[in-house]
């Protein structure tokens, strides 16, 4: 997997390919020699393909139980697709309601008080989007979570999540997240906007709770 150059201080070390060119994989016959320096290989893989940052206007990330990669799009950067004031939640597709989105802040805002943690949500539909003009807009850092919201990619549910989240919240929680409530089936029935607040409260459970070897188990 591969991500566009992103500033120091989001501490997201992969680089980024053109289009998300793929790495050639070719299986052998061969007896491996080594197999604890596969092991780790393959335990070093699986954590990178893990970690999330922008590539184009996407933020990639767990999109279902496994280790999912959304189709490559044309990066863009529409900084007049941006509102005029600061918020929390940017809506260009319309998945939500004046009321909803206020709700969303509110609980945003209470999460960043009680947790330190900043969560941002961008309903997208792209090629209809800010992209990359969201990440100086929102002063991204490594304590931020980036949830995208766009239902192109399958599985509506993307997210970015900063390096100190990381080191705080399982990473399998991304995915069953995403496996409970961004899949095709629960958003064409309940909708997008339905998706998107039962992620948020989803999140706001989750980092509210105690670090430990238990933490986000459950996705609630």
């Amino acid at each position: 997997m591969a991500f566009p150059h992103l500033p120091s201080s989001l501490a997201l070390k992969t680089t980024c390919r053109s289009a998300l060119t793929p790495v050639p994989i070719t299986v052998s016959s061969r007896p491996i020699q080594n197999p604890a320096k596969f092991t780790n290989w393959v335990l070093d893989f699986r954590s990178k393909s893990l970690n999330f940052a922008f590539c184009g206007a996407l933020a990639l990330g767990l999109s279902l139980p496994g280790v999912g990669v959304a189709d490559a799009k044309v990066g863009v950067n529409k900084p007049e697709l941006l509102p005029k004031e600061f918020t929390t939640v940017i809506d260009v597709a319309g998945f939500l309601s004046d009321g909803q989105e206020k709700r969303l802040a509110e609980e945003i805002s209470d999460i960043e008080k009680d947790t330190g943690f900043k969560l941002r949500v961008l309903a997208q539909n792209y090629p209809d989007t800010p992209g990359l003009a969201i990440r100086d807009f929102w002063q991204v850092d490594d304590r931020t979570v980036v949830f995208v919201a766009d239902p192109n990619f399958g599985n509506i549910l993307n997210f970015n999540v900063g390096a100190s989240v990381d080191l705080d919240i399982p990473r399998s929680f991304w995915s069953r997240l995403a496996g409970k409530y961004g899949n095709m089936f629960y958003w064409k029935e309940k909708g997008e906007d339905a998706s998107i607040e039962a992620a948020v409260m989803a999140i706001s459970s989750c980092l509210r709770e105690p670090v430990g070897p238990n933490n986000c188990s459950d996705v609630k």
